[in-house]
């Protein structure tokens, strides 16, 4: 080992010694102290100023790259000397970090592992997505059934499901930073799974609407933990591929729904299969999620490597830097509610925010159109209705696609800022949206317009295929430019996008059938075409005055801040 400062890394006697009980015990005092007090934890723990001290210590950013050496340069590192860690100069503390090479690192795991855990969850947010919408393939049977209008089986078996996609995550995210994501991803698909159940068996619409609502805060702890499970293993210059599965997964799965619900309406012995066939494809989706996804989460493995290394040592200085971040559970929870509404004050945010839940709403307007313009406009079965979602389907294989390909344009767009040593500007992000922002209104009024009931069924079939093409290549550039925008506050941004947006989507179904019989098929679509039309001019609007508006936010990332 190479000669250092006797302070920090030179390994003297007391670094081996065998401590007393009495030892041990003045330590942890020592430490305890420290902790308590927060002594010498200011270089290690972000602290917000004055001005902005409502929206509690800053996150975590999502692309920063901390730079990691071994507390001995000069050596390699090997599992049996993790205990090597360096006496911090200000704490008197062993901070435990990843070091080069650590194999318990997972951005350290092989790429095929890495491939098998990202399509794992992919699968498991498709699973989720497609529970929303399949019920949607059978709503006669089972407002039959329960002696209900249909209005009020979509209100039990889709409103109240996509709702708790919109508080689940305001809870499960700061949890799964103090426990890990793994335990929050089983027991809350657990949770989930054994609630899907009642709604198979139900005798009266009450026991529907709870158990669906319960379902809905569970099944939302995947959709809002997987992004940050990807960025636990892939490293920010590969994480584009990953990244395009699982943001294609919430909008395969509604489209794919509606088919199997139409078939199993259709074709099924009863409606409850709809339920027994989510909980199969649900409990398998956890059976390899159990086996093939483990702890990923950082802080959670160094948390456990540094309670290891304090038993095997006795020396209780050991400590992971979360452990040093003095803040309770109620107090990240209390934060998690408030950051969000907070930031949907700021301009980017709400308006971003509205354009995405324009778009979520519209897929779920389908789900209720389509049966108006295909069964009831031109007679056919539930489960041929079904397959004409599948165009959406393709448009969002397509743009996941490309999405490689788009991700390597904004590295060539971004490469002279990153060589003069500055961050891109976020409104790099939005160039997509240029482009894919015209096509989910070109798709709409295709779809208005060809919309009779005397013209082919091949109009408003592939006018889906654009806007699927629409609402995914829209849907990755708004959420990464609300991260370059917010980086220390991107996390409470993207969730207050995803509770509106699934507030929106969990009324859309509501009033969408009254809607197409009211002002009929084509004005009715034509209505939220001019919508999508306007929203439009968001993009390139943030595109011209977006580092305008960012000078003036009190949040948001500037050059000057």
């Amino acid at each position: 080992m190479s000669q250092t400062s006797e302070d920090t890394y030179s390994r003297n006697e007391d670094d081996l010694k065998v401590y007393t009980p009495e030892d041990v015990t003045s330590r942890e005092e020592d430490v305890i102290r420290r902790i308590e007090t927060n002594t010498g934890v200011q270089s290690l723990v972000h602290s917000v100023g004055s001005g902005i001290v409502e929206l509690g210590p800053l996150e975590e950013p999502y692309d920063v790259q901390r730079v990691e050496t071994h507390p001995d340069p000069n050596t390699t590192y090997h599992e049996a000397d993790e205990w090597k860690y360096p006496i911090d100069k200000e704490t008197q503390m062993r901070i435990v970090h990843w070091v080069e090479g650590d194999k318990q690192n997972p951005k350290n795991f092989g790429s095929a592992r890495k491939w098998v855990i990202t399509l794992v969850l992919g699968f498991i947010c498709f699973i989720v997505a497609f529970g929303s919408a399949v019920v949607t393939g059978d709503m006669a049977g089972p407002s039959k059934y329960f002696g209900v209008s249909e209005e009020v089986y979509i209100l039990a078996a889709v409103t109240v499901f996509v709702l708790g996609f919109g508080f689940g995550p305001l809870v499960f995210a700061p949890f799964s930073e103090e426990l890990g994501r793994q335990p929050v991803y089983l027991v809350t698909l657990g949770v989930a799974l054994v609630f899907i159940i009642p709604c198979a068996v139900a005798k009266n619409i009450g026991t529907m609407i709870v158990c669906r609502l319960i379902d809905g805060i569970a099944f939302s702890a995947p959709m809002c933990l997987i992004g940050g499970s990807l960025a636990d293993i892939w490293d920010s210059r590969e994480r584009g591929k990953a990244m395009a599965v699982f943001s294609a997964a919430p909008f395969l799965g509604p489209a794919v729904g509606p088919v199997f619900g139409g078939l199993i309406g259709d074709y099924g012995s009863t409606w409850r299969w709809i339920y027994w066939t989510f909980l199969i494809c649900g409990g398998f989706g956890y059976i390899i999620l159990a086996i093939f996804v483990p702890e990923t989460h950082h802080q959670t493995l160094l948390r456990r490597r540094a309670k290891k290394l304090r038993k095997l040592t006795g020396d209780d200085s050991y400590r992971a830097l979360s452990e040093l971040k003095i803040r309770t559970v109620k107090e990240k929870v209390n934060d998690s509610l408030l950051r969000p509404f907070i930031l949907l004050t700021e301009l980017i945010v709400f308006l971003v925010t509205m354009y995405m839940a324009v778009i979520y709403g519209l897929l779920y307007m389908f789900f209720f159109a389509y049966p108006v313009v295909y069964m009831e406009g031109k007679g056919w079965s539930a489960s041929m209705t079904g397959v004409m979602f599948l165009p959406i389907a393709g448009g969002c294989v397509v743009a996941t696609l490309f999405a490689p390909l788009i991700n390597k344009d904004y590295i060539r767009k971004a490469q002279p800022y990153v060589d003069r040593g500055e961050l891109p500007p976020p409104e790099l992000r939005l160039r997509p949206m240029l482009v894919a922002c015209w096509f989910v209104p070109a798709g709409l009024f295709a779809f208005a317009w060809s919309s009779y009931p005397h013209i082919s069924w091949a109009g408003p079939a592939f006018s889906g295929f654009g806007c699927g093409i629409g609402f995914l290549s829209l849907y990755n550039p708004a959420n990464n430019y609300i991260v370059d925008s917010y980086q220390h506050y991107a996390a409470s941004a993207l969730a207050a996008k995803t509770f509106v947006r699934s507030i929106w989507g969990a009324c859309v179904p509501l009033f969408t059938m009254q809607m197409y019989h009211r002002l009929g098929d084509q004005w009715a679509t034509s209505l939220m075409a001019f919508i999508a039309l306007a929203c439009c001019l968001i993009p390139y609007a943030f595109y011209i005055w977006g580092a305008k508006v960012r000078e003036f936010s009190r949040y948001a990332y500037t050059d000057q801040k």
